[in-house]
């Protein structure tokens, strides 16, 4: 018999992250790891009157080939710039896809030359900006997970029963009913993104950051568990050319499994202008001259989930902490209004309690890691 959580977890995604309906064709990208919810997803699916298709890499899905590390190392210039047939067709063609993020080896690519890296997301990046655009309109439902493993447990300094525990927790399949917990809070979050909207300035204030932007026109999105599971930010897309000050990130940033640690950002009209880290800080500044776009912010979000106590080095849970901010360098998503383009789009986080402070127009909005009522 499956853990209930795991059934509870395949049934959150399909009935309400997703929505399957009858006759989807639906993408399952996964590692072998992940069988289990495999299993028990391909089960709702087939029971919504939709067709899975499973989709199976063994470490990773940077490159869109199913054996990441391996590619990076062998693959000539040619072949890092050749576009994945299937992954393009399924993207252009299917309904939906469920990514289950289940490594067994979450440092394989820590080694690997940033600069094959970056060249072959360039390549790929037609296929994550079909995603975004068919997304934006409703016809392609695409949702990200996560799976636990023995290497994510150990990334998190958790035994695997107690990252079990943990994973399941943030995504609420520990509760009965773990579908009315998420409405709960899209409706939470959908009144802070109301009284967000048709204000213009911005002023982020704390012990590790001073920075001011502009959300003029930006439109804040509520995320409750629609594209991602676990959930919980509301984020924008700030004025490209509108940021201005600093920013300490509290936790490592990090990218392609390398860890960046203790950096600091400095902004002039939208631009990162001067960028250190207190590791791997060449590692930074190669990301962060990717393309045009790589010095600018392309998101601005407020972390919601209260549920995820802990940073366990997995952006997917991270950026979601309940009392942090993130912003990532890099893509914007078009429905905030972002107009900024570039293949890498890297989320850094930075813990608001010590009496940190948002002020929207003037009025205080959020202090010391909670919204202002």
């Amino acid at each position: 018999m499956p853990d209930i959580r795991v059934t509870r977890m395949a049934k959150l995604l399909v009935q309400y992250s997703a929505s399957i309906q009858p006759g989807d064709k639906v993408l399952i990208e996964a590692q072998p790891a992940a069988e289990p919810l495999i299993r028990e997803l391909a089960k709702e699916i087939l029971e919504a009157g939709a067709y899975p298709q499973i989709l199976l890499s063994l470490s990773g899905l940077v490159s869109f080939t199913g054996l990441d590390d391996v590619f990076y190392r062998y693959a000539r210039d040619e072949q890092l710039d050749i576009i994945p047939p299937f992954y393009k067709l399924a993207y252009e063609t299917f309904d939906s896809r469920f990514r289950i993020h289940s490594l067994s080896n979450s440092k394989a690519l820590t080694n690997i030359n940033p600069e094959v890296l970056s060249r072959h997301r360039k390549t790929v990046e037609p296929i994550t900006e079909t995603q975004f655009e068919r997304g934006a309109t409703g016809a392609f439902k695409w949702v990200t997970t996560q799976y636990p493993t023995q290497s994510y447990a150990q990334d998190a300094d958790m035994s695997l029963e107690e990252y079990e525990d943990f994973l399941f927790s943030a995504c609420f399949a520990d509760l009965e009913d773990p579908v009315a917990k998420w409405r709960q809070m899209g409706a939470d979050q959908e009144a802070k993104v109301a009284r967000l909207k048709g204000h213009e300035k911005v002023e982020v204030k704390g012990p590790n950051c001073d920075l001011t932007l502009s959300i003029k026109d930006r439109i804040f999105m509520n995320s409750c568990g629609k594209h991602n599971m676990p959930d919980g930010e509301i984020f924008t897309g700030p004025i490209e050319d509108s940021m201005e000050g600093w920013v300490r990130f509290t936790y490592p940033a990090i990218y392609g499994g390398a860890e960046v640690d203790g950096v600091e950002l400095h902004f002039e009209k939208g631009r990162v202008e001067k960028a250190t880290a207190e590791k791997n800080q060449e590692h930074l500044l190669r990301l962060l001259d990717t393309d045009a776009g790589s010095r600018y912010l392309g998101e601005f979000a407020i972390g919601t989930n209260f549920g995820i106590k802990k940073f366990t080095r997995n952006i997917l849970f991270d950026e979601k902490i309940g009392g942090s901010i993130h912003m990532a360098v890099g893509r914007g998503y078009p429905e905030t209004g972002s107009v900024n383009e570039s293949a890498i789009h890297w989320d850094m986080i930075c813990d608001m309690g010590g009496g940190a402070e948002i002020l929207v127009d003037g009025e205080l909005f959020y202090k010391d890691g909670d919204f202002v009522v």
